[in-house]
């Protein structure tokens, strides 16, 4: 449920109508490029835990095939990535919680949001469980009672606003490019960041019961996901209505519902967000928890997030996080208005970092394998090394289209260079300590996990 839910959060259900806006039913054609290439990432994550379950994930791979800068860089990029989308997410709580409370400051919400998610991991890995089980839950009933609803229109040929519905409401508005193929290419960004968190997979491996079992189905299972539940629900929408009809600041299921005259179908969407939003930030906390505590083992990381208590929660990793998600909710109390959108592209650089790490991990153990180091798990990654190369093309090609998405796209990219400067200055601080712990785990013949 984790692996279905991790790829169903706000991207979809806030963020797709603002692209269904811009570029029209050509988002179904992005999700399904995106998709091809997250699946990818996903599956040479699978492949990794194959060959060694770990709950330090792409952190702990990176360490043994890459060395300890690229784990040091791994592990930061992986915590940018959580700590900016977690900020995205407090945010939306907050915006949506304003649907039932107009005049609650933005900023009320996001804190008491921050405060029940923390409570929650700060318990038991149990209790995390339990709560992202729900939460997965709602979410794909959800989509899938939406599906149903709009199929159901489809065949009976219901009008929706006035509007007849079916396959010729995509040509008679312009066809599936009626902006052109650049607005198209724009949304790539916000697409990959709907996508983050499917590698989620990889973090929970340390703490399933049986990883090689489960975690095979669990990747295999991406696929139909991505089709289904973006490709196929954007497809819907795109013949329930005109592509016009969708826009930034509301969740195109919404938009539907409500011209269906659907009752109270605004505040039960709403409801459904704000749940999208909290699950993000629920394993937010749970996977930055679990990597910090191993890159602080092997000394990139403060020290105190290495802290375990008795329940096995790293509620020093926890906490740093929450720290971060606290700033966020500083940031919504001063910049109500910007904040969603700012913490949006930062965290894209996170995402392609991420993503990035593992596919050249994945290619490292490949090549270690070809001279014979390692063994190779049966379950690989398809079309390696090609696929781990196409993919890593993909990712930079996103990052660069970010300076042609507007004002925001622009401050990431002339923000780069500050994140690089943090990332180089930080590991000059850390280096002695990270060198003194491996070259103790090489004398004991050890590699570091993170459990």
């Amino acid at each position: 449920m984790i692996a279905i839910g991790g790829a169903i959060g706000t991207g979809l259900f806030l963020g797709a109508g603002a692209r269904l806006h811009s570029s029209g039913p050509a988002l179904a054609v992005v999700y399904a490029v995106a998709g091809v290439f997250g699946f990818i990432v996903v599956r040479a994550m699978g492949e990794l835990v194959m060959y060694r379950p770990t709950s330090g994930s792409f952190v702990s791979y990176s360490r043994e095939f890459l060395g300890e800068k690229a784990a040091y860089f791994a592990g930061w990029m992986y915590f940018l990535n959580w700590a900016t989308s977690g900020i995205a997410d407090v945010t939306a709580v907050a915006k949506y919680t304003q649907f039932f409370w107009p005049g609650l400051a933005q900023w009320i919400p996001a804190l008491i949001a921050l405060a029940v998610i923390l409570v929650v991991n700060m318990v038991s890995v149990k209790l995390f469980g339990e709560l992202e089980f729900w939460f997965a839950a709602i979410k794909v009933l959800a989509l899938v009672a939406f599906m149903i609803i709009g199929i159901a229109v489809l065949l009976l040929r219901h009008q929706v606003g006035g509007v007849s519905t079916g396959p010729g409401l995509i040509f008679s508005s312009g066809g599936i490019f009626p902006a052109g193929v650049l607005p198209a290419l724009l949304i790539l960004q916000g697409v990959v960041f709907a996508y983050a968190g499917i590698e989620m997979i990889g973090v929970t491996a340390g703490e399933t019961s049986n990883p090689r079992k489960v975690i095979p189905k669990a990747v295999n299972s991406v696929v139909w996901r991505i089709v289904v539940f973006y490709i196929g629900s954007v497809v819907l929408l795109v013949m329930l209505l005109p592509w016009t009809s969708y826009r930034s600041g509301e969740s195109p299921f919404v938009t539907v519902l409500s011209k269906l005259g659907v009752p109270g179908a605004g505040g039960i969407t709403d409801l459904i967000v704000l749940t999208a939003a909290l699950s993000s930030v629920n394993s937010g906390l749970y996977s930055t928890g679990r990597i910090l505590r191993s890159m602080s083992l092997a000394g990139s990381a403060p020290k105190f997030t290495a802290r375990m208590s008795r329940s096995g929660v790293p509620y020093g990793g926890v906490l740093l996080t929450a720290v971060i998600y606290a700033l966020g909710v500083v940031l919504n109390l001063v910049m109500p208005s910007e904040a969603f959108e700012i913490a949006l592209e930062f965290s894209a650089v996170g995402i392609i970092g991420m993503w990035s790490m593992i596919v050249i991990c994945n290619l490292a153990l490949q090549r270690k394998a070809k001279r014979g180091l390692v063994q190779r798990p049966s379950y690989r990654l398809p079309g390696a090394p090609y696929t781990n190369y196409a993919t890593l093309a993909f990712l930079v090609i996103v990052l660069g289209l970010s300076y042609l998405n507007g004002e925001t796209g622009r401050i990431l990219i002339y923000g780069l260079p500050g994140i690089a400067a943090l990332l180089v200055g930080g590991w000059y601080l850390v280096r002695r300590r990270v060198a003194r712990i491996a070259q103790e785990r090489e004398q004991a013949g050890t590699l570091m996990d993170g459990v």
